[in-house]
């Protein structure tokens, strides 16, 4: 049984919040919060990555989300942690092309990402796609800045990142990492997502205790 607590959002909102995105190959991105129903994709999809883009993702050997780790993801809007899921349409069939999770610090008013876009995805555009979304959803909770973390050799963030505008610093607590930061502008026009419209109704949504079995 998975619990949910009152400073949760009504899982009967989150599709409110899902961006229909075209890429620049013509193809369709949707880009949507995690639900309950999704802990097996999610597994399925950290299981087709290479072992590379698993060890850089999850910073560590790993074959697969933890359960602790998996049940933090389904927990959309928790303690201000959210995850989305990237998805296509592969012979008809909606397919798990990237994820990502953000949080948003309301003291430091940071907003801290990690993302991963599948092996067999990748050069078409959907890692920036996706920044650029996570960018948009920081912003709309109030993030005035962007930051995240990386290894130093994990070479396709840290040109996804160096495209994107980020700064790169050293990384506090990990010589192996290296950390991004980008100062977010509100309204800019490549912060554009439909999360935008939950920064300005999320105080009147029915925050709901809800028990699923």
């Amino acid at each position: 049984m998975v619990a949910f607590s009152t400073n949760q959002v009504s899982l009967s909102a989150l599709g409110r919040f899902t961006d229909v995105v075209r890429l620049r190959t013509g193809e369709t991105l949707i880009i949507r919060f995690v639900t309950l129903g999704d802990g097996d994709a999610l597994q399925s999809y950290f299981r087709s990555l290479s072992p590379r883009s698993r060890y850089n993702r999850l910073m560590g050997a790993a074959s697969e989300l933890s359960p602790l780790e998996l049940d933090k993801t389904l927990r959309v809007g928790e303690n201000s942690r959210f995850a989305v899921i990237a998805e296509m349409k592969v012979d008809g069939m909606s397919t798990v092309v990237g994820e990502a999770r953000y949080s948003y610090d309301a003291t430091s008013r940071g907003g801290e990402f990690g993302l991963s876009i599948g092996d067999a995805w990748q050069g078409r555009g959907i890692g920036s796609t996706m920044l650029a979304n996570l960018e948009c959803r920081s912003a709309a909770l109030g993030a005035v800045r962007a930051v995240g973390e990386t290894f130093r050799n994990n070479e396709q963030m840290i040109g996804l990142a160096r495209k994107s505008g980020y700064d790169f610093m050293p990384a506090p607590y990990d010589w192996r990492q290296v950390r991004l930061e980008k100062v977010l502008q509100r309204g800019h026009a490549d912060l554009r997502c439909e999360s935008s419209k939950h920064a300005a109704i999320i105080d009147q949504l029915t925050l709901t205790a809800l028990s699923v079995a």
